[in-house]
């Protein structure tokens, strides 16, 4: 069975140093357009496959169903649970296809990401009418402050 991890693709040069808010928009603005021509409702293996396409697209490294090991009582899992998309090694995309997200999400989220010792990770919904509604952004700590940022969601 072919691995549903990246193939050998071509990252440019620009992007290996950039900060986690900056791939977030990246990821975001990819996003936006896969919602605006899929629409709300499928499945989420179709939003997470189209959305890695447009993402690679932008030539950034991503990875689909990455296993994450977690250690429990001094022994380590290394398949604890599995993150949709890892892109450039710094931000997760949690994506779901649901009627609203709740609190048990961001909660679940937010676990997720301490455990894999990353920053930030971004839950989408694309079952919202309206992606922006179903957008979140989860925080491990803090975030290099980016100055070029005009807005954060």
């Amino acid at each position: 069975m072919r691995s549903k991890r990246s193939d050998s693709h071509e990252v440019h040069k620009g992007h290996k140093g950039m900060t986690e808010n900056e791939i977030a928009r990246h990821v975001l603005d990819a996003a936006f357009v896969v919602h605006t021509k899929l629409g709300p409702g499928l499945f989420e293996t179709v939003y997470e496959v189209v959305l890695a396409h447009e993402l690679r697209k932008k030539k950034l490294r991503v990875e689909r169903q990455v296993a994450m090991p977690i250690t429990y009582d001094g022994v380590r899992f290394d398949e604890g649970y599995r993150v949709d998309l890892l892109v450039q090694s710094k931000v997760i995309a949690e994506l779901k296809s649901v009627e609203f997200l709740t609190r048990l999400h961001a909660k679940q989220v937010l676990t997720q990401l301490r455990l894999a010792n990353l920053k930030l990770r971004l839950l989408i919904n694309f079952g919202e009418a309206h992606l922006k509604d179903g957008i979140r952004r989860i925080i491990n700590g803090t975030l290099e402050v980016d100055e070029s940022a005009e807005f954060s969601l």
